[in-house]
């Protein structure tokens, strides 16, 4: 087994070898064809999520094929095509997993963070966290829809049945959410750091009727905003942005401290509201809406080991749709 590992965050991940893992109880051992780069991955790295496995090899957006089964996995038999999400196991017994809301399950572990994740060509999982995949994407097109995809789909639901929709950060998830939006006859309005031409051409590209500068305001009020980016400073941007009982729909699993604002942007029923993590209903909602779109993956390729340049990139947002390694 080959494996991009970090051994302490903050640090360049280092290439590794080790024997291929074995599948215990319920698990599968999957051939990893592609791992998706999400920002996720960039705070456990860079040390901003909190107590990761270590050492861990990261990743969550993880396409590949069914290569063993453990003792009494069944779901899928060898050779099967597979994808694994963030949300790697639940306990099955809190309030939050009998109420259906499993990404709330304060014992959940997560892959790429509690559990190895998928930069590597070979990748242990939990079947019941496990999902097949439509034919219609490939390997590298599938990837990004395991997060990317899975989350900006429930940051959409949130967002209720707003008409007018901003979309701040407009990066992988929120390139695959306004394709959804759009075939849902939304008008979408994409937001990006100031002088960001190429996002802002690439978003009207997809369809959106407008494109600026996240300090800006649209040209109407929005009935809601979904924020992708992981800057506290845009909560208050997107209040003032959206109409009166409108919606602010904060869809990072980090984000940098919010400043104080007057209550009167908040004020008129507005809300912020925050998604976590992810259901396996989202997934298999999502996996199965997203060929009806059809939504498209613009992705860039790259080599496992050049995750650590990859990271980089995305560290400074030079990525344009979603980035990809592939084994």
């Amino acid at each position: 087994m080959r494996a991009m590992v970090l051994q302490q965050a903050g640090t360049p991940l280092i290439e590794s070898r080790s024997a291929d893992p074995m599948p215990g109880p319920g698990q599968v051992l999957i051939a990893v064809g592609a791992c998706g780069v999400c920002r996720t991955d960039l705070h456990v790295v860079d040390g901003e999520l909190a107590s990761p496995k270590l050492p861990i090899v990261p990743g969550h957006e993880i396409v590949g094929r069914v290569l063993a089964c453990g003792p009494s996995a069944a779901r899928f038999a060898p050779g099967t095509r597979v994808g694994v999400p963030w949300l790697g196991w639940t306990c099955g017994a809190c309030t939050y997993c009998r109420e259906g809301r499993e990404n709330l399950c304060d014992n959940a572990r997560f892959t790429g963070y509690q559990i190895d994740g998928g930069y590597a060509d070979r990748a242990l999982a939990d079947e019941r966290y496990v999902f097949a995949l439509p034919d219609a994407y490939d390997d590298v097109e599938a990837a990004p829809l395991l997060c990317a995809g899975l989350i900006g789909y429930r940051a959409l639901v949130k967002a209720g049945d707003a008409r007018r929709l901003g979309i701040y950060g407009f990066g992988a998830a929120a390139h695959i959410v306004a394709q959804v939006a759009i075939w849902q006859r939304r008008e979408v309005f994409a937001f990006t750091r100031a002088g960001d031409t190429v996002a802002q051409a690439f978003a009207r590209d997809l369809g959106a009727a407008w494109a600026g500068a996240a300090d800006s305001l649209p040209p109407e009020p929005l009935d809601a905003a979904i924020l992708f980016a992981p800057a506290g400073h845009l909560v208050p941007l997107a209040l003032r942005a959206v109409r009166k009982g409108g919606r602010v729909v904060c869809a990072g699993i980090h984000m940098s401290d919010i400043p104080s604002f007057p209550y009167d942007i908040l004020w008129g029923e507005r809300e912020i509201v925050s998604v976590a993590n992810l259901t396996r209903n989202d997934a298999e909602a999502f996996l199965a809406l997203a060929p009806q779109v059809p939504v498209r993956v613009t992705t860039e390729r790259y080599a496992l080991a050049q995750a650590n340049d990859v990271l980089a990139r995305l560290r400074s947002g030079d990525v344009k749709g979603a980035a990809v390694l592939v084994p």
